[in-house]
Formats: structure tokens, C-alpha cells, sequence
């Protein structure tokens, strides 16, 4: 779901390098947060988006990947203002999703899961391809495919406990059950 973001016209506003008044035209961007915008930003920076910190001029430029119309001038986008910028902000952290990731086996952790990868561009396809999840889908807000695909890796890799484990779990819980109770069976 791409955010549309203002950016208002300037009338009469002094330009202390040309020095004189200039006019400047408002502009209207449809920004949307997709893997399509992640893999433009990385292919130009070299480093991973998600995971890295981010000056200025990359964070701008990460705009100008999200923009999905054409025909916005440079210029635009350094007179964004703030609260359009803290918008902007919000809407790439959102989760976009009510799916909320309970992991409660900690023998899984630091096993190779995907949440313990870089999430780079390639890897996000990597795992869309590994998931069968439908390219189309690379549109989707970025952190609402992130959360898909960790839907897939906790879903598929839910390991099943042996009979032993599975019977030494239900006596565990018809004691914790038994003393909450102050019952005897």
C-alpha cells in the first residue's frame, strides 16, 4: 500500500546563492516500500538497506527508489518537509501486518533461520523463491513480505518432538495442572 506524501509550492522564496527570488512548483509522490524500491537503492549504494546506517543523500535517494511516478525533479525532494519526512518515516516502519512471531524454541536460535541473515535484496528473492511466493508480491510493503516469508520459515521448520519428548511434556503439565488445582488426578 504505497503513502502519498505533499511537497507544497514555494512562492517568492530568497535564494541566497543566485540571490534573488525564486518560485518553486509543489509536487505530490506516491512512495511505496517494496523490495522492487530496496533493490534499486542497494544496486546503487552496495550495502544493505535494512541493516545499515544511512547518511542524508542515502536516505533521499531511498525516496527517489520509493517514487513510483515519474517525472519528479531532484530538486523536489530536498524540500520535503519535516513532518513529510517523519511520515515517510512511520510508513517504513510499519509493520503492515497483525502477524505477531511467537519462536518459543530456543534450541532454534542461531540455527541458520532466516531472521538470523542480512537481508539484502537477493536474499529477500532468494527466500520468495524458496517460499513459492508469487513474484507480484515483491509490491508489497517490504515488511509485510519480510513477515510472509518468516510466517514460511516458523511454519516449515516447527519440528515435531519424539514420543518420549511428547509424554514427558503432558506428565509436566498434568503436574503444573494437578498442583494449581490442589487436585490428586
Amino acid at each position: 500500500m504505497p503513502i502519498t506524501i505533499t511537497i507544497p509550492e514555494v512562492k517568492d522564496s530568497w535564494d541566497p546563492i543566485k540571490e534573488e527570488f525564486v518560485s518553486s512548483k509543489g509536487y505530490t509522490l506516491n512512495l511505496e516500500h517494496s523490495l522492487i524500491s530496496l533493490q534499486l537503492w542497494e544496486s546503487k549504494w552496495k550495502k544493505p538497506f535494512l541493516t545499515s546506517e544511512k547518511n542524508p543523500a542515502e536516505l533521499i535517494d531511498y525516496i527517489k527508489c520509493m517514487t513510483i511516478n515519474k517525472g519528479i525533479p531532484d530538486e523536489a525532494y530536498e524540500r520535503i518537509p519535516m513532518s513529510e519526512m517523519t511520515r515517510i518515516n512511520d510508513y517504513i516502519k510499519d509493520p503492515m501486518s497483525a502477524t505477531v512471531i511467537y519462536d518459543l524454541s530456543p534450541e532454534r536460535k542461531g540455527r541458520g533461520s532466516k531472521k538470523n541473515s542480512t537481508p539484502t535484496a537477493e536474499r529477500i528473492y532468494y527466500w520468495m523463491i524458496s517460499c513459492n511466493i508469487p513474484s507480484e508480491y515483491r509490491k508489497w510493503h517490504l515488511n509485510q513480505l519480510l513477515t510472509l516469508i518468516r510466517v514460511f520459515d516458523v511454519e516449515n521448520n516447527t519440528e515435531k518432538m519424539s514420543k518420549t519428548d511428547s509424554a514427558a511434556w503432558r506428565r509436566q503439565q498434568n503436574a503444573a495442572r494437578r498442583k494449581a488445582m490442589h487436585s490428586k488426578g
